[in-house]
């Protein structure tokens, strides 16, 4: 797992200015608001993604990662339809994300807009940076 996450933190770095970082390291994810989970392929780890709750009607999409072996099999897709199924049972009436503006972030802005997400501008404590893609979406209930 501190592999996977490795990776993530890694990889967003590579797209990003410092100051355009929002993802989550392990002690971030320990965080009470946060619920993290991994995907499996039997004894493999595929994934992982988390779900934050910014208040009892909001949550936010964190730390969405496919382990590079495992690109284009669904894994993505996967945990972000356990993510929204996971926020409805919660209650929650609005999911959003934060994600890149930069082209490295193409695939993930794709995927998200492909489950539903739309543009829209900074909500909970972010603020329009330049390097930040911010998407939402409701959750009928």
């Amino acid at each position: 797992m501190r592999a996977l996450l490795a990776e993530h933190l890694a990889g967003v770095a590579a797209h990003s200015p410092p100051e355009g970082i929002h993802a989550l390291d392990l002690d971030g994810l320990r965080a009470p608001s946060v619920t993290f989970w991994s995907a499996w392929d039997g004894a493999e780890l595929v994934g992982c993604g988390a779900l934050q709750e910014l208040d009892a009607t909001h949550g936010e999409v964190k730390s969405m990662r496919t382990a590079a072996a495992h690109l284009r099999r669904g894994v993505a897709s996967a945990l972000l339809e356990h993510l929204v199924a996971v926020a409805r049972a919660r209650g929650y009436a609005r999911l959003s994300l934060e994600t890149g503006v930069q082209p490295g972030f193409e695939p993930a802005r794709t995927l998200y807009a492909r489950h539903g997400f739309v543009r829209c501008g900074p909500f909970a404590d972010y603020v329009e940076d330049g390097n930040s893609f911010f998407m939402t979406r409701g959750l009928e209930r």
